[in-house]
């Protein structure tokens, strides 16, 4: 399962590993903490829709579909959007709700789903979104609780999920990437479709490895057909994905020279000493 913050992250983010792990009979689920309703999208994409949640949970069920989850689920929260924006104020917002709560709802999914392994997003939140740090504390805090039979009875027998991971990048190859920005006329300070993000903040964290998974080339393709179907945030053309084409372009020429891989920590059961794992269900 995994646990993130708006439609398109298990796309952009996750999407040809989950795909990967789809195709091999896994059964692969998305939690998504909120609609995704502060994003920036065309108004002519809106005829025939009622919101822009609305528009974009139609294309989390077409790239859902393309890459083979078996299923998809709301928590319920509303898309805070970027740090300082007004959105954050919104009483529904994904930041205003107490972690505890959130965590609970989490807890109700790993005890119905009942899944192996859970990945959610870092705890910079990436690029430092806030739905992305909220989701990541949350799931962190449901992995603690869900096996506590005394907890969220509501929800069910208690349930351990085996392993918990975060997706992360490699931080000396963003180092690079973003001091070569600029040669390509792109702003590191001042990235994405409105300028508002900041992407040398993903240099202010370095997060150990502890899993590092190859991908064939069928598992970005598939990926990238499933961002094709995020037409809102990305004109529904694979290569301009603003934020994220610049991104992965950059990625894919290092994998040229190096293999296609994805790059993960592990948060629990905590690592104790150098450990590299080629499978997130590797000893399980």
């Amino acid at each position: 399962m995994f646990v993130g913050a708006h439609p398109d992250d298990e796309t952009f983010g996750m999407g040809a590993i989950l795909a990967k792990y789809a195709d091999a009979g896994v059964k692969v689920y998305f939690l998504c903490s909120t609609r995704g309703e502060a994003g920036t999208v065309d108004p002519a994409l809106l005829e025939g829709y009622k919101s822009i949640g609305d528009l974009r949970g139609d294309e989390l069920t077409r790239a859902a579909k393309v890459l083979g989850l078996s299923g998809f689920f709301h928590l319920g929260y509303r898309d805070s959007g970027m740090s300082g924006s007004e959105d954050n104020k919104h009483p529904a917002a994904m930041i205003n709700a107490p972690v505890e709560e959130v965590a609970g709802r989490i807890v109700k999914y790993f005890r119905q789903i009942k899944p192996d392994v859970v990945i959610t997003h870092d705890s910079a939140g990436g690029y430092g979104h806030p739905d992305h740090i909220a989701t990541h504390n949350a799931t962190l805090r449901a992995i603690q609780l869900s096996g506590n039979s005394t907890l969220y009875p509501e929800s069910g027998p208690a349930f351990q999920p085996m392993k918990l991971y975060c997706g992360i990048r490699s931080h000396r190859v963003m180092k690079v990437m973003i001091r070569l920005m600029p040669l390509f006329g792109q702003d590191p300070h001042h990235f994405g479709r409105n300028k508002d993000i900041d992407l040398t903040r993903m240099l202010k964290h370095e997060f150990p490895i502890h899993a590092s998974v190859r991908l064939q080339k069928k598992y970005l393709i598939i990926r990238d057909e499933a961002v094709a179907c995020h037409t809102s945030q990305v004109g529904g053309r694979p290569r301009a994905r603003g934020i994220m084409g610049f991104i992965d372009g950059f990625f894919k020429l290092i994998n040229t020279f190096f293999g296609n891989h994805e790059y993960f920590m592990r948060l629990y059961p905590q690592v104790k000493s150098r450990h590299l794992e080629s499978d997130l269900f590797q000893d399980i």
